[in-house]
């Protein structure tokens, strides 16, 4: 029983951890790109503990070995979120290094 109440609570802990490296990584104003990956490296691992041990939680206990833990809802989500974060601060960086997205009204 015990248990049951500790699903919801581990998975939601997994998603505020996901969204904190979320709004580090991306949504922090006024900060250099440097600061941005540390700091995000540093929710990243402590989001990777948190999703591993939620990851724990939902493991049927009939199941042992590495393959049961990647097929449990916490892994697989922290898995897609951060691929995506990465695709997403990937594409981020090289906009903002290679791109120029406004009109510079001194040359008209």
């Amino acid at each position: 029983m015990l248990v049951e109440i500790a699903k919801p609570i581990a998975l939601l802990l997994c998603i505020l951890s996901l969204w904190a490296v979320f709004y580090t990584a991306f949504l922090v104003p006024a900060s250099d790109l440097e600061q941005r990956s540390w700091d995000s490296l540093v929710l990243l691992s402590l989001a990777a503990g948190i999703c591993l041990t939620s990851g724990m939680i939902f493991r049927e206990p009939t199941e042992i070995g590495v393959g049961s833990l990647t097929r449990t809802l916490p892994i697989q989500i922290f898995c897609w979120a951060i691929g995506l974060m990465a695709v997403w601060f990937l594409a981020s960086w090289y906009l903002e290094t290679y791109c120029i997205f406004y009109k510079d009204v001194r040359r008209l």
